[in-house]
């Protein structure tokens, strides 16, 4: 059918199917899909008449792309990448177009809920019934405030997934500080990257996710970033692959390190099949031959004294002879650690070729500009904190920090102050009450602790489950289903049987099911909410999510149920939120700040900002050259910055330079040594250290996530489940991907239902032959295995690999060891 007879033009047609063949499935728009299964009717084609295209986030994944939602007769009908947003550019990922699917999912909550069975389980009927929203936050009110009363506010805890903006996660805080409970709010970053934001702090003294300028860079070294798969922003990432890999001259190589052949591997230049959590090995051998052979950045790095390069495999070298410049240890490094990690030594542990190892150590260290970049693939294990310290310190080599086409750090938005002071409203309690005394309950886990941790998600559960250091009264949940999500979440199961739960999920999840309070919050359609950027490319930008539809039914963003609960609590903390008012107006405060800050497109207004969706600035204000930093002044990199401010501003480290030798390392030295027994002498450097797999298995697990993915939204969206695996084949399933001479050993045919086994239990799936997988490693996308959430989500096989996932955290970082357990497998 001509696709002028669908109403839809070819520039539009274009748009939507530019980007990547998956997203042609829904020609850019929401379409009618005959669903796979069950009752589901296909939403109506929109009526003739007049329509309007208002300016929203999409809420897929972290990257915020703008969107353009097209809505006719109050019904969405089409969405679209925003042309003027500079994430989206017009365009959109394949998940993009579903989110009508998440609008309309016929199995969400249609309002605030009560549990009457008392029982909890997988099992039990919750038997909800619905109530007002008067007689919801009553009752939610009511708990916080006789925990209050009894001086136990820190039994309340609030968990939260993705945040996005102040009027809205940016909320928690204050919501904690004015209650009184060091659990609000406990963030899934330790789920996440965590253990990248704090390996980079370790040495660079920000801690933050990086920005990178894609498009000058020349060389590209990714360990285990899924670059065309699930990193952010997913949507920009393809766009800028189409030019570094095309258009670009010269072509900007690329080397993917993973444990599988994937869609970045197969478009690379070179793939590198990696032993599970051996990254860092590979990292220092690279590093090694930078040095051996002299090729190491000198302007940023620094250099010897006479310039004969000293470095020799096996030798030491005196630290007097080297005069460093912007990086701290660089000798000392050497000297304990990097002399002896030779390629053919990370042959051994990585199982990578020499000649591999060689070849693209020297491709690194001569093409300028380079760096690398690594996830959760690298920082998942025990000894992540230097995996990524390793990965992170090549950046340093070759001179990538604040470079054109290296990385950065990113800017926040021009925002303006929130409409009252939260300071002026604390009473005693929330200023010295006895609550300040008690320790955080993620992060008490280990009798030892957890060094640097940020958050430890995993770890609420079980430990109020164990009282360790006390149990929770209520725990309430925003955008995160640790049930699901968490490694072992069974143990998180039997902890919400004995706690209050309140979740505000619009959508019938796991832990939904556990809940004694449904406070359903709006779809990302039907709300008003401000985001700042994920790290893009460095120069400040803030979306703006408008209302595509009036509420479909009788659900509450959830920044305005924070407001509306805050109302209710006794004292001047329900006075803070009656001033406050709504996050409308919220957000007409921190728009003023745009007042005195104009975006690059004109936004200067709370108004404009709903018309345009978006308010950015360029371009980034910091540059390296040659190993001197300088400052935009409005007209170029014209401003030198000396050593103070690029301390102040740029490495906030002691030394104010890169910090091969560590100081927050070299400053716990003495815990680090007597809790985790690392060698005092090396611990703070970027080291090798072979990583504890738990489990009892024979063979590495890794759940990665795929295009698809959708942050775990993307389970009851049918268009989703049936282009999840595109490389395997997987619809109704997913396929636990296996190496063929790894299945024929265990007598496994290509297609077998198995049984894959850790010490936690076992699930069941199908297995695919797959040569593009490590013959010690089984593969299968974390997607399915739900025993909730939907119609179309639940027991789609195989089961849920968290389930036989061992909860085991780096011991620095809190980074939950998510690829690390080792399994068995064997026919069902």
């Amino acid at each position: 059918m001509s696709i002028l007879k669908l109403g839809i033009s070819r520039r539009r047609f274009l748009q939507a199917t530019g980007v990547a063949g998956a997203a042609g499935a829904t020609a850019g728009g929401f379409t009618a899909l005959a669903p796979l299964s069950g009752e589901a009717k296909a939403a109506p084609a929109p009526a003739s008449g007049d329509y309007q295209v208002v300016k929203n986030i999409c809420h897929q994944c972290p990257a915020r792309c703008g969107i353009d939602v097209y809505v006719t007769n109050g019904r969405v009908h089409s969405i679209y990448g925003n042309t003027d947003h500079p994430i989206a550019n017009g365009k959109l990922c394949p998940k993009g177009p579903l989110g009508a699917y998440i609008l309309y999912d016929p199995d969400r909550f249609k309002g605030p809920m009560k549990r009457t069975n008392p029982k909890k389980g997988r099992n039990e009927d919750p038997k909800f019934v619905p109530i007002s929203w008067d007689e919801a936050l009553q009752i939610a009110a009511d708990r916080l405030n006789n925990l209050r009363d009894k001086g136990e506010s820190h039994r309340f805890a609030l968990c939260y997934g993705r945040g996005w903006g102040a009027s809205c996660a940016g909320l928690q805080g204050t919501f904690g500080k004015l209650y009184g409970s060091p659990n609000v709010a406990i963030g899934h970053s330790s789920m996440c990257s965590d253990g990248s934001v704090i390996s980079k702090k370790l040495v660079d003294g920000i801690g933050g996710y990086n920005a990178y300028d894609y498009r000058n860079t020349n060389y590209l070294l990714m360990f285990g970033v899924g670059f065309l798969e699930a990193f952010r922003p997913y949507n920009n990432n393809m766009q800028v692959w189409g030019y570094i890999r095309g258009e670009k001259s010269p072509k900007t190589k690329v080397t993917a390190v993973d444990v599988h052949m994937n869609t970045t591997l197969a478009s690379s230049d070179r793939a590198l099949l990696i032993k599970p959590g051996t990254d860092g090995a590979l990292a220092l051998a690279i590093a090694h031959v930078i040095l051996t052979e002299g090729l190491w950045e000198r302007n940023f790095v620094g250099d010897f004294v006479d310039g004969d390069n000293r470095f020799v495999t096996g030798k030491t070298v005196d630290a007097n002879l080297f005069k460093e410049k912007w990086v701290k240890g660089l000798v000392d490094w050497w000297n304990v650690e990097l002399k002896d990690r030779t390629p053919e030594w990370a042959t051994e542990v990585t199982s990578i070729a020499t000649a591999d190892i060689v070849k693209t150590a020297r491709e690194f260290g001569t093409t300028r500009p380079a760096m690398a970049l690594y996830e959760r693939g690298a920082h998942a294990h025990s000894n992540g904190v230097y995996n990524g310290m390793a990965i992170h310190t090549l950046n340093a080599l070759v001179g990538a920090f604040y470079a054109k086409g290296g990385l950065m750090y990113q800017m926040g938005p021009s925002y303006g102050a929130m409409p009252v002071n939260a300071d002026d409203y604390m009473d005693d309690w929330a200023k010295a009450g006895d609550w300040k005394k008690m320790p955080r309950i993620d992060l008490k886990g280990h009798e030892d602790g957890y060094l640097m941790a940020n958050n430890m998600l995993q770890e609420v559960g079980p430990n109020s489950l164990k009282g360790n250091p006390y149990k929770l009264d209520t725990v309430m949940f925003y955008l995160t289903n640790p049930v699901f999500t968490a490694p072992n979440g069974k143990e998180w199961e039997e902890a919400l049987k004995e706690l209050f739960v309140i979740d505000t999920s619009p959508f019938p999840g796991e832990t939904a099911m556990m809940a004694d309070l449904i406070l359903p919050d709006h779809t990302y359609l039907e709300r008003m909410q401000d985001a700042p950027t994920y790290p893009f490319q460095g120069w400040p930008l803030a979306q703006l999510r408008v209302p595509a539809v009036k509420p479909l039914y009788d659900t509450k963003y959830y920044g305005d149920m924070l407001i509306e609960l805050g109302k209710r609590i006794k004292g001047p903390m329900g006075d803070y939120y009656k001033a406050l008012n709504n996050t409308e107006n919220v957000i007409r405060h921190l728009a003023k700040g745009f007042e005195k800050d104009p975006g690059d497109n004109g936004v200067n207004s709370f108004e404009s900002w709903v018309e345009k969706g978006v308010w950015y600035k360029k371009p980034y204000i910091y540059q390296q050259r040659q190993g001197e930093f300088y400052e935009w002044d409005g007209k170029g990199y014209n401003k030198p910055l000396n050593a103070d401010a690029v301390k102040e501003k740029l490495f906030k480290t002691a030394s104010g330079k890169f910090e091969i030798r560590s100081s927050a390392m070299e400053a716990k030295a003495d815990w680090i040594a007597a809790k985790t027994g690392r060698d005092p002498a090396k611990l703070m450097f970027p080291q090798w250290e072979e990583p504890k797999h738990p489990g009892g298995g024979d063979l590495y697990m890794v759940t990665p996530k795929v295009a698809l993915h959708a942050e775990g939204r993307g389970a009851n969206i049918p268009h989703a489940i049936a282009l999840l695996q595109p490389t395997m084949g997987g619809r109704n399933t997913v396929y636990i991907e296996i190496h063929p001479e790894t299945a024929k050993k265990r007598g496994i045919k290509d297609g077998d239902k198995v049984k894959v086994k850790s010490d936690l239990g076992h699930i069941e799936g199908f297995v695919r032959y797959f040569e593009g997988v490590r013959p010690d490693t089984l593969v299968f996308p974390m997607e399915h295995g739900h025993w909730a959430h939907g119609r179309w989500a639940k027991n789609r096989m195989p089961g849920h690999g968290g389930e036989i996932t061992v909860n085991q955290s780096d011991r620095i970082t809190g980074q939950c060891n998510y690829y690390t357990t080792k399994v068995s497998i064997e026919r069902a």
